[in-house]
């Protein structure tokens, strides 16, 4: 294999406001492996709330960059094993195995639903992130958007707000980051009629001293993203969260995203396909474990203005699936 990377700014459509801040830009570390003319990409972003810095990225990989390049084409969870031998940081991993499992499936002429036997007759439904913004605004953009499902961003809480997106009517989902207190939580678990919400994302910041307030035998469905990290935190999150987001890069690609799902459906979780904000490289990786998922979450190439790939796409909401070999990505 020969191991290519460079760094990509997006610009993104507009300001994207959330409770860790603005933002107008994402970096993004693209990997290619080359092997026999064909070439797998993967991706991993630049997020400043989860410390990852790409430069930081760049110099691991020329480091193991001989090793990777002297390995056998093997199956991917091989490959996958021989990464977490090199003890890489969860995103730099998952934008490997990503590439590799790309790689593979155009070398053997086959899609990654093909090589893991996922059949699907029908997909969720992705949802659009709407920004931190005054609830006016928000309700704006959600009464011109084309698509069904909203994931909105709140930096805290304010009941009035609460009901005003309760009574739209459409289909939305509350994001706090980490921005509400045990108190906003007991309230939203005394009030039955936040069951329309379809889920209620990270409300406090992580760690169990904040998420053991948090009820899973209510009506409230609860989503774990930060607390939930890896299949490790299943067990000792059950009793507090109904749901988790799993996202690629925080546990270390797709080889881990389908044992972390098998394991969750077992426990008996709802499970959302999440992303950052990505272009299709990334986008493309998560879509194929959509069919696994009871959400999704997949909107990160939709916010970004000058896209660098072409895979699986989300068209207002309808996951597109590719049907060409690999994870179906192709840099434009």
């Amino acid at each position: 294999m020969i191991l290519h990377r460079q760094i990509v700014r997006f610009q993104l459509k507009e300001i994207f406001a959330i409770a860790y801040g603005n933002y107008t830009f994402r970096e993004a570390l693209i990997v290619t492996l080359e092997s026999h003319g064909e070439k797998g990409y993967g991706e991993c972003t630049s997020i400043d709330y989860y410390h990852i810095n790409l430069n930081d990225f760049q110099i691991i990989l020329e480091k193991v960059k001989s090793q990777i390049e002297a390995l056998a084409i093997t199956h991917p969870t091989d490959f996958y094993r021989f990464l977490l031998s090199l003890h890489l940081p969860s995103f730099l991993r998952s934008a490997l195995d990503c590439a590799y499992w790309d790689l593979f499936g155009k070398l053997e002429r086959k899609s990654f639903l093909a090589m893991n036997q996922i059949h699907y007759q029908k997909l969720p439904e992705s949802s659009i992130t709407i920004s931190v913004d005054s609830v006016a605004k928000q309700l704006e953009k959600i009464a011109q958007s084309e698509w069904n499902c909203f994931k909105v961003k709140c930096n805290h809480f304010n009941e009035s707000d609460v009901m005003k997106l309760l009574q739209s009517g459409r289909t939305i989902a509350l994001d706090s980051n980490g921005s509400f207190t045990a108190a906003d939580c007991l309230w939203f678990e005394a009030n039955a009629v936040v069951s329309q919400f379809t889920y209620l994302e990270q409300p406090m910041k992580k760690g169990a001293a904040q998420y053991s307030v948090l009820h899973s035998d209510t009506f409230v469905n609860w989503m774990a993203d930060e607390d939930c990290q890896d299949r490790s935190d299943l067990e000792r999150l059950k009793p507090h969260y109904k749901s988790i987001n799993v996202k690629l890069v925080k546990c270390g690609g797709l080889t881990p995203a389908l044992e972390l799902i098998t394991e969750a459906r077992n426990l008996g979780y709802r499970i959302m396909i999440g992303c950052m904000t990505e272009s299709t490289v990334g986008i493309s990786a998560g879509a194929v474990l959509a069919p696994l998922c009871d959400y999704a979450d997949l909107d990160g190439a939709n916010l970004i203005a000058n896209d660098i790939a072409k895979g699986s796409s989300i068209v207002n909401g309808k996951i597109q699936l590719s049907e060409n070999h690999g994870l179906g990505i192709k840099l434009i």
